[in-house]
């Protein structure tokens, strides 16, 4: 991958692209409407045998919030371009009423429901069949704690059972392919990996912006552990964070230049990150994330 390695020092000299529209296109945060450069089949350079806790993959929280104003958009691109961008851990979260799975972040309902991601990554895996897609999946705005039987049902009307990876246990890269991932962040029987399985720093509550250099401590010592940890089991650090002074794109544009800076000072040092979530993400940065495998 030293031709892409190449390509984002070069992009970070650039620094920011001028867009319309106030939109902003710099090499670790974008709020444009689609990703600079894509990389859709980054996952065919990984080897067979690698155990996907080892493998160093970005991210996105709340992967379909591209609506509700500022305290509610997390992200600025479509599902199916942020997959084609590289992104391969997906925030997803589902309200269910009467039976219906709708996506939501908080009260803000995001024009989608379940079987429009499922189809999405259906359509995607098809199409890149040696990729795989990590997913989690919980309720949001609303309180039932019984979302199993409706996931189910989706999975049957938009999908197909042999798209999940039907196992607890962590795959290699190899038996990963062309599967979707489910880490299930609610009760009911296994559909797939348990997110609490996870080793994860989620440290989302920003309430200011004078808070956010302790997010970003929390960030650089969940990235300094997933580094040095045990290879056999998957990190998951949230770059993410909001609060009702600081919104979800102030600290991303804050935090992600943190990131990008920590990331190329490592450049070449075949560190393991495990998988490094954000919001409004650049190709750039995703392409560093992938550089380290």
């Amino acid at each position: 991958m030293e031709t892409c390695k190449t390509f984002v020092v070069v992009v970070a000299l650039l620094g920011v692209v001028a867009v319309s529209d106030g939109a902003i296109q710099r090499p670790d945060y974008d709020d444009t409407s689609y990703p600079e450069f894509l990389n859709p089949s980054w996952m065919a350079g990984v080897p067979d045998s690698w155990p996907l806790s080892e493998v160093t993959l970005p991210g996105t929280h709340n992967t379909m919030a591209l609506y509700g104003g500022a305290l509610a958009e997390c992200q600025s691109w479509s599902l199916a371009s942020q997959l084609l961008a590289g992104v391969r851990f997906l925030d997803i979260r589902v309200r269910r009423v009467k039976g219906n799975l709708t996506i939501h972040h908080g009260v803000s309902y995001q024009r989608a429901h379940f079987g429009h991601v499922l189809e999405g990554v259906a359509n995607f895996l098809s199409e890149h069949p040696s990729e795989t897609v990590l997913m989690r999946l919980k309720e949001e705005f609303s309180e039932t704690f019984d979302i199993y039987g409706a996931v189910v049902s989706y999975i049957h009307r938009y999908a197909h059972w042999g798209l999940l990876w039907q196992s607890r246990l962590t795959p290699t890269m190899g038996e990963a392919r062309g599967k979707l991932i489910i880490l299930q962040d609610f009760p009911g029987p296994d559909l797939g990996m348990r997110y609490g399985s996870l080793d994860i720093a989620d440290d989302w509550k920003v309430p200011t912006l004078l808070h956010v250099e302790e997010k970003w401590q929390s960030v650089h010592e969940h990235l300094e552990a997933a580094a040095a940890g045990n290879k056999a089991q998957i990190f998951l650090t949230y770059a993410s964070g909001a609060g009702i002074f600081a919104y979800p794109n102030a600290i991303a544009q804050r935090i992600n230049a943190r990131l990008y800076d920590y990331l190329i000072a490592r450049m070449g040092q075949n560190q393991r990150f495990g998988i490094i979530t954000l919001d409004f993400p650049a190709a750039a940065i995703i392409q560093m994330i992938i550089d380290f495998n």
